[in-house]
């Protein structure tokens, strides 16, 4: 009797779930219609409006919303930008100018964080290095481990 009346239970559960899933997929695809139906500027305004209402009404059905990361050209410059393409390895490469001898990427890093105030992962340096080493602009130890500045490889 005991194992009936918790599959009971769990079937019950199991009932408000979907209804709970399929009434929140409902309402996510009907305000994404009525968002693809306005205007680009009135869509921000309505959707931060829609927020705060949500978040007033029922806190525990509202879903978190991931922050878009496209930048638009019609916001505020104030901002902070993405850096153009290319500009780690042209800040690298300042840093193992002036460099006296093999660097590695750490003191690279380092460098780069005490000069111009720039953290780039050790994942990008790396690339970076990679990059310029293809261009013949800096040279690799044998390990791999430190790099050095031996110029433009067009010389």
């Amino acid at each position: 009797m005991a194992k009936s009346a918790m599959s009971q239970l769990e079937q019950q559960l199991e009932v408000i779930r979907k209804e709970a899933y399929d009434a929140g997929y409902a309402a996510a695809m009907q305000a994404l219609r009525e968002f693809a139906g306005r205007s680009p500027n009135t869509t921000a305004a309505a959707v931060v409006s829609r927020g705060r209402k949500a978040a007033t009404k029922a806190p525990s059905t509202t879903a978190a919303k991931p922050k878009s990361t496209t930048v638009r050209k019609s916001q505020s410059k104030a901002q902070p930008t993405r850096p153009q393409r290319g500009s780690n390895a042209l800040l690298i490469t300042e840093v193992l100018k002036g460099a006296r001898g093999p660097t590695r990427a750490a003191d690279i890093r380092k460098a780069l964080q005490r000069d111009n105030g720039v953290s780039i992962a050790f994942t990008s340096i790396r690339h970076a290095l990679g990059q310029l080493a293809k261009r013949g602009e800096v040279k690799a130890s044998a390990d791999h481990k430190e790099w050095r500045y031996v110029g433009n490889g067009a010389d």
